[in-house]
């Protein structure tokens, strides 16, 4: 255990390094939650009878996207992993005593984590202070933010394990790209990345309940706005921590299962 709580600490600490990163990263989260909610604007001024969820309750839903997006962002490629994977450096790995499962879910945790550190906290403010109707709301009640909060830190666990699940895949092929690009069109529909899952057709919108993309931010971000209250919130969250169970024990299995077979490549 000690030695994977170290691994979060070096990669945790390396990311907070990257502040220039971090103040690129926050233009581009104004400009596009700028962007999003003009455009949604002139949607509902047009449509509004016909809108699926609220203005308020949709910039709302926008402005948590554009804070919380470093760690709830479905595409995140692990170059270091993936370059141990092309050249064959990956056999270090396997000779030392350690579950290469944990140590990269951990890495890619804590990796996701020291940038959002970096990132959410401005974004928060300022979507606070903006004019009506342009703002961050407060969550309706202390039963929507204490079940945002749950629902946040599942959602982390979720997107994290299927990140680690897609850099297990890439073992299948010297080349990651096309696996991560597949995954990153699929995920980001189904989860919300796109548009949010109300606003997609009834039919995509069922499959997406039997998908676990929507668990990782749709549903936290709804559950903040108030669009799911209740008992409807408490059976979401029930799902989206089996999810979790399912995804690592998926990948768990995967990662076992090819590091036996495991053909390494380059020298």
């Amino acid at each position: 255990m000690k030695q994977y709580f170290t691994y979060f600490k070096i990669s945790f600490i390396s990311g907070l390094q990257y502040r220039v990163s971090a103040l690129a990263g926050l233009s581009t989260q104004f400009f596009f939650g700028f962007v999003f909610i003009m455009i949604y604007l002139a949607f509902y001024e047009t449509e509004y009878d016909s809108a699926p969820m609220k203005f308020n309750e949709l910039v709302t839903y926008l402005w948590l996207g554009q804070a919380f997006f470093s760690l709830m962002y479905l595409y995140h490629k692990d170059k270091e992993l993936i370059s141990m994977i092309r050249d064959g450096n990956i056999s270090y790995e396997l000779c030392r005593p350690q579950n290469l499962y944990w140590k990269w879910y951990i890495k890619i945790f804590s990796s996701k984590l020291s940038m959002v550190l970096l990132r959410f906290f401005p974004v928060i403010i300022i979507a606070f202070l903006l004019p009506f109707p342009y703002n961050l709301s407060l969550p309706n009640n202390m039963f929507s933010f204490i079940f945002f909060v749950i629902s946040m830190i599942i959602g982390a666990f979720l997107v994290t394990s299927l990140s680690t699940m897609v850099h297990i895949i890439a073992f299948f092929s010297l080349d990651e790209k096309g696996i991560m690009s597949m995954f990153m069109v699929i995920a980001d529909l189904f989860a919300g990345g796109i548009v949010p899952v109300l606003f997609l057709p009834k039919f995509l919108q069922l499959i997406a309940d039997y998908l676990p993309f929507r668990y990782i931010f749709d549903l936290p971000y709804r559950i903040y706005s108030g669009n799911i209250t209740g008992m409807t919130a408490v059976s979401n969250v029930l799902i989206q921590l089996l999810w979790v169970f399912v995804s690592i024990g998926i990948g768990y299995y995967l990662n076992k299962r090819i590091l036996s077979k495991v053909e390494v490549q380059g020298g």
